[in-house]
């Protein structure tokens, strides 16, 4: 889709009628976290101090990031006037950062750190193809389908250093693939906890990560098709140095997205319990 602004996006099309409360939750997180680029900016410009053409593209790609948490928030205070977008990065902010100040990727290699960014880029670009999907409201289904595409381009970005650095790092297929697991395991780690908290929870309510969790996840996964999953799968496989065009690809989109919708009703049911008991 190429590069877009704010101002590319037809605001006066916005229908409160087809708001969705429930997309509207984990529309104000994910507002905060794109929002939270420019910290990612400074820890990869950190860990790669000697490259200026990657940190070059590393700020490039978190102003696009920030402009996803700005018009992702805009659309969430049209949404629900009350929300201050603003204020609630601010909480999220003050409550979780990101080791910036660190010269050394946490995935132990260059390439390693590479291989999570790809592995990011595929979860956000998939995660909002199917936010996109299943909303009804024109504008936020317009903002998801940009930000989808950037999240490819941005995908294809990092995958284009990650090669240049594999000729210098060959970290091996296996290292790879345990830490593209790894990173796509920490969807549920306190990021997204604390962004859904700061968005949606009451400044007196103690921040409790497991409910927290489970409340952005039993959404979000509820939105994700097979079609999103198999593409995932496939970007993740050729992250790793796999065959994408595999059988194992078809396999492995399948048994996430089962695992995704065991997950989500488990966590709706677990909630549903709660609710009984406090009402009790």
């Amino acid at each position: 889709m190429g590069h877009w602004t704010l101002d590319d996006i037809s605001w006066q099309s916005f229908d409160p009628s087809k708001v969705d409360p429930e997309i509207l939750k984990v529309a104000k997180a994910a507002a905060l976290v794109e929002y939270n680029g420019a910290d990612y900016a400074d820890y990869l410009c950190n860990v790669f101090a000697d490259d200026d053409a990657f940190q070059e593209a590393a700020r490039t790609w978190a102003e696009e990031e920030v402009q996803h948490g700005q018009a992702l928030g805009r659309w969430a205070q049209l949404a629900d006037p009350s929300f201050n977008f603003e204020a609630a990065f601010k909480r999220f902010v003050d409550g979780y950062r990101i080791p910036v100040e660190s010269t050394e990727s946490v995935r132990g290699s260059r390439s390693g750190e590479l291989v999570a960014r790809c592995i990011v880029e595929v979860g956000t670009s998939s995660y909002y193809s199917a936010l996109g999907t299943a909303c009804q409201e024109p504008v936020l289904r317009d903002i998801c389908k940009r930000i989808a595409a950037d999240e490819l381009r941005h995908y294809k970005l990092f995958y284009l250093h990650l090669k240049r650095y594999l000729e210098r790092e060959d970290i091996g297929k296996a290292k790879r693939l345990m830490i593209a697991l790894q990173r796509a395991g920490e969807s549920e780690d306190d990021e997204l906890a604390y962004a859904y908290y700061a968005a949606n929870m009451a400044e007196n309510q103690p921040y409790d990560r497991k409910k927290a969790s489970r409340e952005y996840m039993r959404r979000a996964y509820s939105y994700y098709r097979p079609q999103h999953l198999e593409r995932a799968a496939a970007m993740m496989f050729k992250a790793a140095g796999l065959d994408p065009q595999s059988r194992m690809v078809r396999l492995c989109s399948k048994a996430v997205y089962s695992f995704m919708q065991f997950r989500a009703k488990r966590m709706a049911a677990g909630a549903g319990v709660l609710e009984t008991e406090k009402a009790a």
